[in-house]
């Protein structure tokens, strides 16, 4: 029976809702396959500010620090907006990123048959989405210093800086190729390299990374034609390899063309085995409490945590499998259901915990 540590931080709005479904799926797992995790909660973000007047408490990051894992649900909500930034419960997040090392976020995106009509986009053009987005964490405009607000001679002006260095895009080159030989090998890098330099860069040493993956694929595409790309032809991309702020914005893009972004997972890693996983979504603070926000990106999140920090595949493979039923079979919340002629029932929060549940367990006895 092997034992893992899960640092659970429930955050904000929604954030404790959706988790208690992913940690309710995870357990559902260390049962079936004899699996020991132990599971400590933390707080972070606005509910880390009300209770302890910061957004990352000490007690929060030595838990992170011991976890072999990590499973958040969302930061942030509007009581908190009024906040200097440095104590906006976002800057938790940016905090873990960096003090971790978390320098590679993989985004899937994946289209289910049943969720085409809750998309912007005709069911043709949805058909043979499955694709990743690799996006770097720990760099450019997010961090880039200097950073700020000025007054200077009555002039009020604010600055971002854009930074990467060649060891910071080689790295995160190197996690999407690696993820492309096991896919459809092909990787496309986009940058904004008719303008900005660091995409110069950017592109450089991509293409340097690529020359040891003779086996992908790579092509170069502009951000703008990209975001273009992506509701004209999704289907045609495997690994989207981009920088921190394009990555944010198209990663966001894609979650909704395939029907909700309550539906999208996401893994933060570094070097080693340790990562954050989360749903992409944030805190719907004007639905928390009612029991009908969608959990399924939380619980595909500790299907991202089965998989790349405890090594447990077939695990990860499960409660995947599980998720793709469960929708297959109709069973939605609000944001999938609506006026959707292939829901076939209307779930709440803990109802759709409760038959992905079911679900794993059905599956798994049935290959027993």
């Amino acid at each position: 029976m092997s034992g893992f540590k899960i640092a659970v931080l429930p955050g904000d709005g929604i954030g404790p809702e959706v988790v208690k479904q992913g940690v309710k799926v995870l357990e559902t797992i260390g049962k079936l396959f004899h699996h020991g995790f132990e599971i400590q909660f933390g707080l972070i973000g606005g509910a880390a500010l009300d209770e302890k007047g910061v957004p990352l408490p000490d007690e929060t990051w030595e838990l992170c620090q011991k976890a072999d894992a990590i499973l958040l649900g969302a930061v942030g909500g509007p009581k908190w907006d009024d906040l200097p930034s440095h104590m906006r419960p976002e800057k938790a997040l940016l905090k873990l990123r960096e003090g971790l090392k978390l320098f590679a976020n993989i985004r899937p995106v994946k289209f289910y048959p049943n969720l085409a009509f809750s998309s912007p986009l005709k069911e043709n053009l949805l058909k043979g989405v499955d694709l990743v987005i690799v996006r770097e964490l720990t760099g450019g405009l997010y961090f880039g210093k200097p950073k700020g607000r000025f007054e200077e001679n009555g002039k009020v002006y604010a600055v971002d800086t854009m930074y990467y260095t060649y060891e910071e895009i080689e790295r995160i080159a190197k996690v999407a190729f690696e993820l492309a030989r096991n896919r459809k090998k092909k990787v496309t890098s986009v940058d904004k390299a008719n303008v900005l330099e660091t995409s110069r860069l950017w592109r450089e040493v991509v293409q340097k990374v690529a020359s040891r993956y003779p086996d992908i694929t790579l092509e170069h595409m502009y951000v703008d034609n990209c975001a273009m790309q992506l509701v004209k032809n999704p289907a045609q991309f495997d690994v989207i390899l981009t920088e921190n702020t394009f990555g944010d914005i198209l990663s966001d893009e894609a979650a909704v063309i395939t029907g909700s972004i309550g539906m999208l997972p996401s893994a933060s890693l570094g070097e080693g085995l340790k990562g954050l996983y989360e749903p992409i979504h944030g805190s719907a603070p004007d639905i928390a409490g009612m029991n009908i926000a969608n959990p399924l990106g939380t619980i595909l999140s500790v299907a991202l945590l089965l998989r790349y920090s405890l090594r447990l595949e077939k695990e990860a493979n499960a409660i995947e499998d599980a998720v793709e039923k469960v929708i297959a079979d109709g069973f939605m919340t609000k944001d999938l259901y609506l006026n959707n002629p292939s829901a076939k029932k209307l779930v709440s929060t803990e109802e759709m915990g409760d038959i992905v549940v079911e679900y794993v367990k059905r599956e798994y006895h049935r290959e027993e």
